[in-house]
């Protein structure tokens, strides 16, 4: 065969591979056998390897790429990755939908049930058509660049139906078959088998070497589309899962349109009937409103959309021996008793301890040491014990005692009015200190890195720390004075310790581990706090203390997602002296809040926006989010300042202004590359 006619045969290929796989994995159609398939591929293989000229990174054979040398590359998302808030019965999907309708009042709200596939979440980028990276969801805000790995999944097409730029998220999927194949294969290499499909996949898609993903035979399910050009704008959940499937990409054709909450109901109550049916596993529903502009109108949490949650299945239960009970003193001083069990497998991981929340909630279950009891991991992830098999009771299992003094510093323990849990009345309790001390370096918090639980520990019984402003006074000399600590091992923590301390407020605050002040309630304090500054880039702790001091305990009631209890909590911290020159002694330490990432983007970084007209990617207050968090800033009117005017569709006057005044014009698709 000659070139031209081999460059031919191979595009003619390549098309027909392409339009079989869209049929075999989007359509689940099968026009011809799997052998028609794999001889189709293997002649492509064979002419690419006589012709490797015409060899391009589209082509069905090049989805597995060469080795990784080292770490992956950490790549900030388009689009801010949110996790959905879990529900675990019929009554809490009602709770739900009663909240969000008061946010569209008078509006009908329809639902989208899609089944949670138990994979691992993964987000795609295409140019022009082009497959062109794969990033894990990582944190939310950034992830890992996986592209060599995820090209080896051939329900990931290499090139969509229409030449469009596309964010697409979905879930990384290994079937059930496939797992079974891949545990055997695990064994007989020596190997221990995988706990779970989930870490099957998400192990091969971290793999340097694509050829342990290739092997695996992973699939892919897609659900979310991010960043696009697509017009016209999508207006509803099941427009964007149908536009998917048009463009190429496999969607689960098991989703259900519901008109109501009744129907999303059914629906899942009909999923136990199937579900061991499926080729893959699943761990719940997502329920999705399924209109955008509902979506726009009901907004977000600090960590999840309001316009939907995922409704878990009730987890697997296994049993397990009570070895010991225990109590543990927490941050705030609650004296939590704990079942050490017997390990036990469930739901994919080894569990060791079990709470017993407190004293009424053991005796209630008659939980002894020595019991045989049900354990099940509560949202699939806190290990909780069910129940007491008490036919199994023997006679030599002990009632367990509840303290009456603090077990850490022989202090009085009280049970205030109308709580369920004793608090230690000591202050300066280890227990406590410890606790909030590891509270306070947490990935949540103060984020400090190599600081966890043993090495603070460590500070402790050294007399090193003893309050958080302690932590910023360590030099090197104090660490390599510790057994066990090198230079290099100094240094990191000592890097660590210097980076956080520029910090974002809401941060800051859930650090301070003010008494039932969660990451949401935080959040939610911070962005009161700073919509009272008349400059929040300016805000300091100086600041954060002079409004602690002023506000007054109505005001705190009043605060969306505070309330009374958590507002009663703040407003006895604020009113502490102790806790004021903790503050101060953190800020002449050099703690600063930082209202933006730490690396900047030097198209964005100090220059000035206006925003006209209607964005098809994102709402208008998420682009200025975008350029604030990248140190920008946002005008509302043109002006000699203005840098750049970012036009949508539909741009108003501003447009003709800035014609006007020379200010540079920038279209959405050159405003989000400059992103």
């Amino acid at each position: 065969m000659d070139k031209e006619s081999a460059r031919i045969r191979i595009e003619k290929l390549k098309e027909k591979i392409k339009e079989l796989n869209y049929q075999y994995f989007v359509l689940d159609e099968s026009p011809v056998s799997e052998d028609v398939r794999d001889s189709l591929k293997k002649e492509l293989r064979a002419l690419e390897a006589e012709f490797p000229e015409f060899i391009t990174s589209d082509s069905p054979t090049q989805r597995v790429g060469s080795v990784l040398s080292g770490k992956f590359e950490k790549i900030t998302h388009i689009s801010p990755k949110k996790s959905l808030q879990d529900v675990f019965s019929a009554q809490e999907l009602i709770d739900w939908v009663e909240r969000i309708q008061k946010l569209v009042p008078d509006q009908e709200i329809n639902f989208v049930c899609e089944l949670k596939i138990d994979g691992l979440n993964i987000t795609l980028h295409y140019k022009k058509g082009k497959f062109i990276q794969a990033i894990t969801r990582g944190d939310g805000e950034k992830g890992e660049d996986v592209t060599h790995t995820v090209k080896t999944i051939e329900s990931v097409p290499m090139e969509l139906n229409e030449s469009i730029d596309l964010e697409v998220s979905g879930e990384v999927y290994i079937s059930k078959k496939a797992f079974e194949k891949t545990n055997k294969e695990q064994v007989a290499a020596g190997l221990d088998a995988f706990a779970n499909p989930r870490n099957a996949a998400a192990g091969a898609i971290r793999q340097l070497d694509p050829k342990v993903a290739a092997g695996r035979e992973l699939e892919a399910f897609f659900y979310e589309i991010g960043a696009n050009m697509i017009f016209p704008k999508i207006g509803s959940q099941e427009e964007a899962l149908n536009t998917l499937q048009r463009l190429g990409l496999k969607v689960n054709k098991k989703f259900h349109l519901c008109k109501n909450i009744k129907e999303v109901i059914e629906y899942i109550e009909n999923i136990p009937n199937i579900r061991e049916k499926l080729p893959y596993e699943i761990d719940g529903v997502v329920v999705k409103v399924n209109s955008k502009s509902q979506w726009e109108s009901m907004g977000f949490t600090a960590k999840a959309p309001r316009y939907a949650v995922a409704f878990k299945f009730q987890p697997k239960q296994v049993t397990t021996k009570v070895l010991d009970i225990i109590v543990q003193v927490g941050r705030t001083g609650a004296i939590t008793p704990v079942a050490v069990l017997e390990p036990v497998l469930v739901s994919g991981s080894t569990v060791a301890r079990a709470t017993l929340h407190n004293e009424d909630e053991m005796e209630k279950k008659d939980v002894r040491i020595g019991d045989t009891v049900i354990i099940q991991k509560a949202g699939d992830v806190i290990p909780e014990i069910v129940s007491v098999i008490t036919d199994l009771r023997t006679g030599a299992e002990k009632k367990f005692i509840f303290p009456k003094v603090c077990p850490v510093c022989g202090s009085e323990i009280i049970r205030e009015d109308g709580m369920a849990a004793y608090r230690c009345t000591n202050p300066d309790c280890f227990g406590m200190k410890k606790e909030s001390m590891i509270h306070f370096v947490s990935k949540d918090a103060m984020n400090i890195e190599g600081l966890g639980e043993k090495v603070v520990i460590q500070f402790l019984d050294e007399g090193m720390i003893a309050k958080p402003p302690d932590i910023f006074r360590l030099k090197k000399e104090d660490l390599l004075s510790l057994p066990l600590f090198k230079d290099k091992k100094a240094d990191n923590i000592l890097e660590s310790i210097e980076k956080s301390k520029r910090v974002a407020l809401d941060k800051f605050i859930y650090a301070l581990g003010i008494r039932y002040l969660g990451e949401q309630n935080s959040s939610d304090f911070a962005k009161y706090i700073l919509q009272k500054e008349v400059h929040p880039e300016d805000f300091q702790i100086p600041d954060f203390i002079e409004i602690l001091k002023n506000l007054t305990i109505d005001e705190l009631h009043s605060i969306e997602g505070v309330g009374e209890k958590v507002g009663q909590s703040i407003f006895d911290y604020s009113r502490n002296d102790k806790n004021l020159v903790i503050l101060h002694e953190l800020y002449e330490l050099g703690i600063r809040f930082t209202f933006g990432p730490a690396k900047t983007n030097a198209n964005i970084t100090g220059k000035s926006f206006v925003l006209t007209g209607t964005l098809s990617s994102m709402s208008r207050d998420v682009a200025k989010a975008k350029i604030k968090e990248l140190g920008g800033k946002v005008l509302s009117a043109i002006t000699q300042e203005t840098d750049y005017l970012v036009v949508g569709a539909e741009a108003g006057s501003k447009l003709e202004k800035a014609k006007e005044m020379g200010v540079k014009i920038l279209n959405e698709e050159e405003f989000l590359k400059m992103l």
